[in-house]
């Protein structure tokens, strides 16, 4: 069944029926309402449910509003409190809205064939941190917001370490421009930290592939929220992958952010109440200790249980990737600790590299990727974050290392990473649907119409494979066309019969489409103008478009294969597409 566990206060409850509906085909297994095309989908009362899983049980919003390669080593004594003298921005919890027009053409340049140089072990310029556990006690179990099955049942397996040491803050050395080339080195202060990383990690040494991707956790709902292993989770389990969570910001350790109060110490003090953040001005270098402590390994203490790491590649979605810009613009070059960046749904500047109650050092509300990097860097885009979180103005060209995919018919949170990816082990073809779900978490995120089902995790997936294949040396990511954006205040998407966005990313529910899919348009509380909207076609139009069932399996196949073989979505996903349109009834 399709339980969730919303942790409230500390109070555990499971929400059921998250099934969703959709166009009135197909109940899947995880659902509990069979869909018709204008239902809703509704929980029953909440139930009391055992706290402790062999997974991070949460379900709440994962995204949110916010609150590049000189190889020179950091210089270590540089005490200036300089302020930044570029644009000044706005606080990194607020959305801004894109002012800039667009072409609305691609941008297209001549193929890149630059391959990245192979990443320095982590310097002793980044302090390795004492690290403590496996941890245990407390409420019984790690606490993230994660997908919520037991990962024994897909190889895996999780455990907890607390990192302590004493950070350092970062202060700009020169002005910080659009161009992403920000000059920055070690400000005077410095403060003790305790945070905590989870690791899932396979059970079996020999699956994994060498590879560990680092999640800068995202804190904008008010706890630790893994979003990127919801959506990459099955591609990084069937390839082998290590995915560590990082607790790098203050609110999800001490609170004071966010809708929901689920701090770390809030939710679990008998566990977490030894930790302490001295505040976000220190969490780049947190996240660089932390990556550090991966490669090196030196004390007693493994997190990695024996396994030997050859890449590391740092992952953040929406807050956390404002994060990532201003950490792979302005401290990379400094520390050389991750050999790959993944971007996924920024706005168009970065997070302040330093901020109250230390010095303000504030970057532009507008920049570009630096351009002179020595690793790879993806970023990822959704309808939503062009338009809404104002990543339009920052686009820029795709390079020898850099690549820009922007994907058609998503939005910055979904039906998938708010309810089907929690219990997605790989094989449901659910997933692969168009449904409708207005209340994701009914009591707490109730959306005034169906939030956005498109693809977005299906492209997610062949993204982080496309960074891992590209970090290893081998060939780039393809580069992807651009949203197709028309000039004018405000800028807006241009659009097919159906009104869907043209240009981007292809995938099957837009080329061979059965609903509207907008990352635009949507009302309501906690976050829902950022979840985008689903309109189904009514049966009158579905009759139009697909007279026969055989006719639509065989459109949706070609789209599949067309994605597949443009590099977009995964072989091993092909099938789950496909099975989900041969089982549903369009045309029959």
């Amino acid at each position: 069944m399709c339980d969730r566990v919303l942790i409230v206060g500390l109070a555990v409850v499971v929400l059921a029926g998250c099934g969703g509906n959709g166009n009135g085909y197909r109940a899947p297994a995880t659902a509990t309402a069979v869909r018709t095309p204008a239902a809703t989908a509704t929980s029953p009362a909440p139930t009391q449910t055992p706290a402790a899983t062999s997974t991070a049980t949460t379900a709440v919003t994962n995204t949110g509003a916010p609150t590049p390669t000189a190889t020179r080593a950091a210089t270590g004594t540089a005490t200036a409190a300089a302020t930044a003298t570029s644009t000044a921005v706005a606080s990194p919890t607020e959305v801004s809205t894109a002012t800039a027009t667009s072409t609305g053409t691609p941008i297209d340049t001549a193929t890149p064939t630059g391959t990245p140089t192979a990443s320095p072990t982590a310097t002793s310029a980044v302090p390795n941190p004492t690290i403590e556990g496996p941890v245990t006690g407390g409420r019984g179990s790690p606490f993230v917001q994660s997908t919520n099955f037991a990962l024994a049942d897909v190889g895996y397996e999780q455990a907890e370490f607390f990192l302590s040491g004493t950070a350092r803050a970062y202060t700009n050395l020169g002005a910080f421009g659009m161009d992403g080339v920000w000059p920055a080195g070690l400000a005077a202060g410095t403060a003790a930290y305790k945070t905590r990383i989870v690791v899932y990690r396979p059970i079996d040494p020999q699956q994994f592939n060498g590879t560990v991707v680092v999640e800068w956790l995202n804190v904008s709902g008010g706890l630790d929220a893994g979003p990127d292993w919801t959506f990459t989770h099955t591609e990084l389990i069937r390839e082998g992958y290590v995915w560590v969570g990082v607790s790098a910001q203050r609110v999800g350790i001490e609170g004071g952010g966010g809708p929901f109060n689920l701090s770390l110490k809030n939710i679990d003090a008998a566990r977490y109440g030894s930790l302490h953040h001295p505040g976000d001005t220190f969490s780049y270098d947190m996240f660089s200790q932390v990556g550090r402590a991966l490669r090196d390994r030196r004390g007693a203490v493994d997190p990695l249980s024996g396994l030997q790491p050859e890449r590391l590649i740092a992952i953040g979605e929406s807050q956390s990737a404002f994060r990532l810009v201003t950490y792979v613009n302005a401290v990379h070059p400094l520390v050389h600790i991750y050999d790959g960046f993944m971007i996924h749904s920024r706005g168009g500047g970065g997070a302040a590299l330093s901020q109250a109650p230390e010095p303000d050092v504030p970057v532009p509300t507008v920049a570009f990727i630096r351009t002179d990097l020595d690793i790879p860097v993806l970023t990822f885009e959704t309808e939503t974050d062009l338009l809404v979180l104002g990543f339009l103005p920052a686009r820029q060209p795709d390079g020898p290392l850099f690549r820009l995919w922007e994907v058609a018919g998503t939005a910055h949170a979904d039906t998938y990473s708010l309810v089907l990816g929690f219990v997605d082990k790989g094989g449901d073809p659910a997933v692969a649907e168009v449904m409708t779900i207005a209340k994701p978490i009914p009591g707490f995120i109730e959306c005034d119409s169906p939030v956005n089902s498109g693809y977005q995790h299906f492209v997610l997936k062949a993204a982080i494979a496309a960074l891992d294949r590209w970090v290893r040396g081998g060939e780039p990511p393809p580069i992807a066309p651009r949203l197709d954006v028309a000039e004018g205040e405000p800028p807006q998407y241009r659009v097919d019969e159906f009104g869907n966005a043209l240009g981007g990313i292809r995938t099957p529910v837009v080329d061979v489409p059965t609903a509207k899919l907008s990352g635009l348009g949507q009302t309501g509380g906690n976050f829902c103008r950022i979840f985008g909207t689903t309109v189904l076609f009514d049966a009158v139009r579905l009759a139009e478009l697909y007279p026969t069932h055989d006719g639509y399996v065989m459109a949706v196949n070609d789209a599949t294969d067309a994605a597949v073989a443009a590099g977009f979505v995964l072989p091993a996903d092909a099938p789950l597409i496909k099975q989900a349109a041969a089982e549903l009834d369009i045309g029959s």
